[in-house]
């Protein structure tokens, strides 16, 4: 590679890390301050950068949070994917340990979407994979009533909600293995009959 190829790839690569940086402390931001309380500029200091990097990389506040959704949306697709190749067991698993992570902050991102231009129809997306996943992951039996399958495909993404998991940890006090328990003890008579 020629001397200038490599210095355009070398720069190329410190705006992407740079980038996540600030992504990743939008994160951390967000997951405990509201959106209107997160000011950029606590999200640069995080970040180790200047407030104008921000701006000039993102734009917005708003596209920032955009930004962030996005990809921790294509993080949680990719795990959640690779979990449904798996049993119930081992996925319920999986979406347990996934809501441990993710959990929160999914459910804060669907009461703050309003607040932020574009973020409703993202987590639009966020939604409509989770129906889809549920779907696919634990396809019912086509022997089935039409009227059958739609009631349980029902019960299955109520089951794997997040607000599920939210109720069984928070209100029910069950720890994350209690919770898996749980939810497997839900989804077992459905997908098994």
């Amino acid at each position: 590679m020629n001397k200038r190829k490599y210095e355009m790839s070398s720069r190329a690569d410190a705006a992407a890390q740079t980038a996540d940086r600030i992504i990743d402390a939008m994160l951390i931001r967000f997951a405990s301050t509201p959106y209107e309380g997160v000011r950029i500029e606590d999200v640069a200091a995080d970040a180790g950068v200047t407030g104008q990097t921000v701006i000039r990389r993102f734009g917005t506040k708003a596209a920032l949070m955009i930004a962030t959704v996005e990809r921790e949306l294509g993080r949680i697709v990719a795990a959640r994917e690779a979990a449904a190749q798996a049993s119930p067991a081992e996925t319920v698993r999986e979406l347990v340990q996934h809501y441990e992570q993710y959990g929160a902050l999914i459910l804060k991102t669907y009461s703050e979407a309003p607040l932020v231009a574009g973020l409703p129809e993202l987590a639009a997306r966020g939604r409509d994979f989770h129906v889809d996943w549920c779907r696919r992951t634990f396809a019912l039996d086509s022997t089935l009533s039409r009227a059958e399958r739609e009631r349980r495909t029902a019960q299955i993404i109520v089951i794997c909600d997040a607000t599920t998991w939210r109720i069984l940890r928070d209100d029910g006090r069950l720890d994350a293995a209690q919770t898996e328990r749980a939810i497997f003890e839900l989804l077992e008579p459905i997908v098994d009959s």
